[in-house]
């Protein structure tokens, strides 16, 4: 699969050629729907927390005798019945993250990249670098590759300037080739990749 390699002028400045077996995979949106989900279930906080009876702040003593009252009896006032008492089975700090096979994992990162190769949503560009740390002008760069939502994706590293130019700018996230991945890929319209990021992809992919 070839595709052409363009400039931040939106220039043509030559060809590569795409791996078929990492850009040119069949579609499964069942694969994509359990990755997405692990990548989701993972960054969750589970910092969520709600009192036992056993952790309430208040007295251990009894409230009131036990007979002769007329009212139930108590051993506390920390019951769940009781105002200000602790919760049954609440919440409590946990991970959500669940396992999901490297293979799978892999795999779907293959199918996000042929799903934006298939769609004709891949734009190669020959570098991610900027002269300056200015927003305007990279803002008018993008927007001659037609780019108002995109994931960008540099190689090993991304170059300071163009990390600074892009950070303001809405819907435009950029990512070193390690750190690609499938969520990122499908919640923006158009994915960038650079020639370094190419190589590293299918470097990493290969082997799958």
């Amino acid at each position: 699969m070839k595709i052409a390699v363009k400039n931040l002028d939106n220039k043509d400045v030559g060809e590569i050629t795409l791996d078929e077996s990492i850009f040119g995979v069949e579609v499964r949106q069942d694969i994509l729907h359990r990755m997405v989900n692990y990548q989701l279930a993972k960054r969750r906080a589970g910092t969520h927390k709600a009192q036992g009876r056993a952790e309430v702040t208040g007295t251990g003593a009894k409230p009131w005798k036990q007979k002769g009252t007329g009212r139930a009896r108590a051993g506390d006032l920390k019951r769940p019945q009781d105002r200000g008492g602790g919760v049954v089975f609440g919440p409590h700090v946990r991970s959500h993250a669940f396992d999901l096979p490297k293979k799978i994992r892999k795999l779907a990162l293959k199918i996000a990249l042929s799903a934006k190769a298939a769609e004709g949503k891949i734009i190669i560009l020959d570098d991610a670098k900027a002269k300056e740390h200015k927003t305007k002008p990279m803002a008018k760069a993008l927007e001659k590759l037609g780019l108002n939502s995109a994931l960008i994706v540099g190689g090993k590293e991304i170059d300071v300037n163009f990390a600074r130019a892009t950070a303001n700018i809405p819907c435009i996230d950029v990512l070193t080739s390690q750190g690609a991945n499938v969520y990122d890929i499908l919640r923006r319209d158009t994915l960038v990749l650079t020639k370094e990021a190419v190589n590293d992809l299918t470097e990493k992919l290969k082997s799958a």
